[in-house]
């Protein structure tokens, strides 16, 4: 049995787009999961750790760490 080259570049070509369809959804379950598992920062977690420091943070200080931390990325 012998394979023609035409039909060897379209199994590769078919391979490659599958593999990235693939790996796109796969990648985008990872994501989702990684985001429910572990949720980004937010105020009410940042008033969290100044408490557990012995502080009560002020809105301007909640403010300057939520933009220090969206800067930061």
């Amino acid at each position: 049995m012998e394979i023609q080259i035409w039909q060897f570049i379209i199994w590769v070509v078919v391979a490659l787009v599958g593999g990235g369809v693939a790996g796109f959804f796969i990648t985008r379950y990872l994501f989702q999961k990684q985001m429910r598992d572990n949720p980004p920062i937010n105020e009410k977690m940042i008033r969290a750790m100044f408490k557990s420091m012995g502080r009560t943070a002020s809105e301007k200080q909640i403010r300057e760490v939520m933009r220090s931390m969206r800067d930061s990325r």
